[in-house]
């Protein structure tokens, strides 16, 4: 059996859904335990399945929710689709730029003289990069314009990522950024957020955004609403270009492939750990019998484990993963107590997957050690002790 492969396509506002959900037959609503709300539909013409969702604005918001929909679906690659602000004169509206970097552009120190700038970027993948060039040469995505759309530029570039809406280009906020990331194509709220969480999964990203406006005094309600559908339109019409050449890329990847989704293959029926002849499954309640032997196969029906905990624990650590991203993107983590804090939690889910009191045990002494070395962060302590009182549901 092979892992179902996926692309997942997230975007902030409902413009930008909406655009992309355009593409989608028969999108399918899911609800994960999380509460996070996605759809799932065949991308027109195409056997390629997509997985759509909404963010909201802001870089902390996206990287948060860009995790929870790696760790829910594990897709082969993470894409964002939306729009954004022009920084070059030559760049028209309802043109397409793809991030060939992602900017942090608020990365920055305050000292006595003032603010100094410390750059933090994410480079496009070579695969993803390869990927877009063949499509801009092969002109394939303009079928998925809107009819009678008018053809817009391509062009990969710089894209500035920070929390403000920028509608000035004389302001101290413009001015930081034509100092420090003069090479900007476009700017927008949420690619560092996006970047960051593939980065983190080593999973490949693209960033597409539709020019809506020139980030400058144009950008007027009257303005948005004439400009960012057709950007939309348009920066969704090449992102599901791009979804689908990706997932053709994609090599099919056995289920029971190291790492394989935990959760997904709960839902199949199958809990993973089993080796040789031997499946573990777990059918809900609780079950008694030790083992009977089928054939040449022995059915082991595991006793006294609880699907409802062990899926709530499973979504409590991917919304650890998202707290500690977020915290991170914000600048409330440093860099080393991000990765000290990312270390635990790795250790205490490895330990958690485990069905030995001793690994769990374990597991909360790593959940504990976590918390400690983000003390100062409330919500990451709360979600800890979640994941304790979780774990002992579990033994």
């Amino acid at each position: 059996m092979t892992e179902p492969r996926v692309a997942v396509v997230l975007t902030a506002l409902d413009i930008e859904y909406d655009a992309v959900r355009e593409h989608l037959v028969d999108p399918v609503p899911e609800r994960p335990e999380s509460g996070t709300h996605y759809e799932i539909g065949t991308v027109r013409g195409t056997s390629c399945r997509v997985v759509i969702g909404r963010t909201g604005a802001g870089n902390k918001a996206a990287a948060a929710l860009a995790e929870r929909a790696i760790n829910r679906f594990r897709p082969v690659a993470l894409l964002f689709s939306g729009v954004a602000g022009a920084l070059r004169d030559s760049i028209e509206l309802g043109d397409v730029v793809v991030g060939s970097k992602i900017y942090a552009y608020h990365s920055a120190a305050g000292e006595d003289h003032g603010l100094r700038a410390r750059p933090e970027s994410w480079k496009l993948d070579h695969a993803v990069s390869e990927e877009v060039r063949e499509i801009v040469r092969r002109r394939d995505w303009i079928k998925r314009l809107p009819a009678g759309s008018s053809l817009p530029a391509v062009m990969c570039g710089p894209i500035a990522a920070g929390e403000v809406v920028q509608k000035s280009r004389i302001s101290q906020e413009a001015r930081w950024i034509n100092q420090h990331y003069n090479d900007a194509a476009a700017i927008e709220m949420e690619g560092a957020g996006i970047a960051e969480a593939g980065h983190l999964n080593r999973l490949p990203v693209g960033v597409v955004r539709g020019i809506s406006d020139r980030a400058g005094g144009d950008k007027t309600v009257g303005n948005d609403l004439h400009w960012q559908p057709r950007a939309a339109a348009n920066a969704a019409a090449f992102t599901i270009e791009l979804a689908v050449a990706l997932l053709e890329a994609s090599p099919v990847v056995p289920r029971a492939r190291a790492g394989a989704d935990r959760v997904s293959s709960e839902r199949d029926g199958v809990r993973p750990g089993g080796g040789g002849n031997v499946s573990n499954i777990n059918v809900g309640g609780t079950v008694g019998a030790q083992g009977h032997t089928l054939g040449a196969t022995t059915l082991q029906m595991a006793p006294a484990i609880h699907r409802g905990a062990e899926a709530e624990l499973a979504e409590i650590i991917a919304d650890l993963r998202a707290l500690l991203i977020m915290h991170h993107a914000a600048g409330d983590l440093d860099r080393r107590t991000y990765q000290a804090a990312r270390g635990e939690l790795e250790v205490a889910e490895s330990l958690a997957n485990q069905e030995d009191d001793s690994c769990r045990t374990e597991a909360i002494l790593a959940f504990k050690k976590l918390s400690g070395i983000v003390s100062d962060t409330a919500a990451v302590a709360t979600k800890v002790a979640l994941a304790v009182a979780a774990l002992q549901g579990l033994a």
